[in-house]
């Protein structure tokens, strides 16, 4: 046997009289490249101004926005079997496909997801229907187990917590327990009145068992799609009133129990009611609600601005799309970063997830009888098949593009920040841009600025044509020059934390790091940090080991 190993070994220290761009990443959309390393073998400057491009991209990091949360999808019954399956069919496939996901080491072949919505009980992706407590009569939940939950749905969160600490984990259930409820199931009707007081217990104990898991709860929601009324699956509708009288008895709950830091979030439900139900909600009990959540299945995007002009206060969250399996590649990814992952952020999200993380190639397991996620059925972001081998899908890849951009600079650092952006140029059309700074740990350390940019300059509704947009990128009165190909192209640079600091200082070095991943090779998560990259005059040098055994 013999046992070889791999020493990379990036970092120096490089002068520079400006901001340079070291750092793109890139998925086209001919699938040529997907999350692609581009880093140049010379940096591209931002210089004085001259004439700008067919696009001209102006930063305004003097404007700024919401905090971003991070980039994910739910991680219901099924994904959590479907990845749990994986792991005992091939283990390195397994680590390799969550190492991609996840890990959020800075320069790492990988999106660094972050944010995982788990369901409290059955839903539509369960085996079968179950409550976490289906004692009927039980209205203290003294009967309240955790453990009826999967035990690979805890193992396999702790699984990716171990590649990414960061992790946040969103709570909701799909339905109250069946007893509960006027129709004495968990799939369709509503919550009886005479529950309204004591189901924020049921709430509050799902939190403590995630809790007493090890795994910290971020935030939990009262009911996914409060309007939603199946006899398929598990569903329950809510008022506004009922909704909002168990979310202020559930802040009590949480307060009083050492949880004030966990976010209760409203409405879960889609865009074309955004003007209304979640409106009404945070209007009456906002005290007790950090904001309400989105889906995409009926309106547009647009209409969270309805909700954000009556309650901007109030944080939003997208938290939930499905891919349809079958649907175009390159049309989904034009999609999904128009609406999305540019879109829904530039309408105040803090948060970008589709559906399920994990599922087969047919959108399988679902609750047996469902009609949830009919037709050609629900794509997850990672197709895992029955040999052990999987694929990403455009969820996946053009949600990573955004994530990239957003991701903490250092380790257990913040998460980007969106901020001003405009685009101008006789081509300013063919591009959508997504601009964050990212804060350091340090604050003598440089800031990270970062922009996504789709391209869809594609004239796919005459005679296919791809073409590039030579493009220039104005920031603090200097200029740099980019032609972005049909795609979807993340970049960044580092600046001081305001324009008053002397440009004449080291910026931070590039990482250069492109360990194998998911796309052949073994993947190492845990890369040996010599020194972290600190602000201007600073390097860093990490060492990572891939090791091969062959006999």
């Amino acid at each position: 046997m013999r046992s070889t190993y791999f020493l990379l070994l990036s970092g120096f220290i490089a002068p520079t009289l400006c901001q340079q761009i070291w750092d793109i990443w890139q998925t086209t959309w001919d699938r040529s490249k997907l999350l692609t390393s581009l880093a140049p073998a010379s940096p591209i400057n931002f210089a004085a101004k001259g004439a700008i491009g067919s696009a001209d991209i102006v930063i305004n990091d003097g404007t700024k926005y919401q905090p971003i949360a991070g980039f994910g999808g739910s991680l219901t019954d099924s994904s959590a079997l479907t990845l749990n399956n994986l792991k005992s069919k091939n283990s390195a496939n397994y680590w390799n496909l969550l190492g991609y996901m996840f890990s959020p080491t800075d320069g790492a072949n990988a999106a660094g997801l972050n944010y995982i919505r788990v369901p409290i009980g059955a839903s539509d992706f369960s085996a079968g229907v179950y409550s976490l407590d289906d004692t009927s009569g039980d209205t203290s939940f003294s009967k309240f187990d955790g453990s009826k939950a999967p035990s690979y749905l805890y193992s396999v969160l702790k699984d990716i917590k171990s590649i990414n600490a960061g992790i946040k984990v969103h709570l909701l259930p799909w339905s109250p327990p069946a007893w509960t409820k006027d129709s004495n199931s968990m799939d369709g009707g509503s919550l009886k009145s005479q529950y309204v007081s004591s189901y924020a217990t049921y709430l509050l104990k799902s939190v403590q068992a995630f809790q007493n898991q090890g795994i910290p709860v971020y935030a939990i929601s009262i009911q996914n799609e409060v309007q939603n009324s199946n006899p398929t699956y598990p569903t329950c509708t809510f008022t506004p009133d009922t909704e909002g009288q168990i979310g202020t008895s559930l802040r009590t709950a949480l307060n009083n129990n050492a949880l004030s830091g966990v976010k209760i979030i409203g409405y879960e439900h889609n865009w074309n009611n955004a003007g209304t139900y979640p409106v009404s909600l945070m209007a009456n009990y906002g005290n007790a609600f950090a904001g309400v959540a989105f889906h995409c299945y009926e309106g547009s995007v647009s209409q969270q601005d309805s909700f954000h002009n009556a309650q901007p206060s109030k944080a939003i969250y997208f938290t939930e799309c499905a891919g349809t399996i079958g649907s175009d590649w390159w049309s989904d990814i034009k999609w999904y970063m128009d609406n999305l992952w540019i879109g829904s952020l530039e309408r105040n999200s803090q948060s970008g997830l589709m559906w399920n993380i994990a599922l087969d190639g047919n959108g399988n397991p679902k609750l047996p009888g469902t009609n949830s996620c009919g037709g050609a059925g629900c794509r997850a972001l990672v197709s895992v098949n029955s040999d052990g081998s999987y694929s990403f899908n455009q969820e996946f890849y053009s949600m990573a593009q955004v994530s990239k951009a957003i991701i903490p600079k250092d380790a257990g650092g913040p998460y980007g920040q969106r901020i001003g952006v405009s685009i101008g140029g006789t081509l300013g059309w063919a591009l959508r841009v997504g601009a964050f700074v990212t804060a350091r740990t340090s604050s003598s350390d440089w800031l990270r600025y970062s922009i996504v940019v789709l391209n869809w300059d594609d004239s796919a509704a005459t005679s296919w044509n791809p073409q590039p947009v030579k493009t220039t990128i104005e920031f603090r009165g200097l200029q740099a020059t980019y032609t972005f190909p049909v795609g979807v192209t993340t970049l960044w640079w580092f600046a001081p934390a305001t324009s008053s600091k002397s440009t004449n200082a080291t910026a931070p070095a590039p990482a250069i790091f492109t360990p194998a991943a998911a796309n052949g090779g073994p993947y190492d998560p845990n890369p040996i940090n010599i020194t972290q990259v600190k602000g201007p005059g600073s390097f860093t040098a990490q060492l990572f080991f891939n090791a091969t055994k062959t006999t």
